[in-house]
């Protein structure tokens, strides 16, 4: 997985009933934008990030 700040990371429930999440990727703690990522959510809580096989990155200007 590799990102850039400012693309977004899509984390899929796995959950039935619960909505995926999205965060905008803002620091880039990893080598060459491999994780972890520091990320802000939608309701604008900060976390550290190491994603799984349940995220994708999304490139807003791709």
């Amino acid at each position: 997985m590799r990102a850039a700040v400012g693309d977004r990371l899509q984390v899929h429930s796995r959950v039935v009933g619960q909505r995926d999440q999205t965060a905008e990727i803002i620091e880039i703690r990893g080598a060459d934008g491999a994780p972890p990522y520091f990320v802000r959510y939608e309701d604008g809580h900060e976390a550290l990030v190491y994603p799984g096989a349940d995220a994708s990155v999304e490139h807003p200007n791709a």
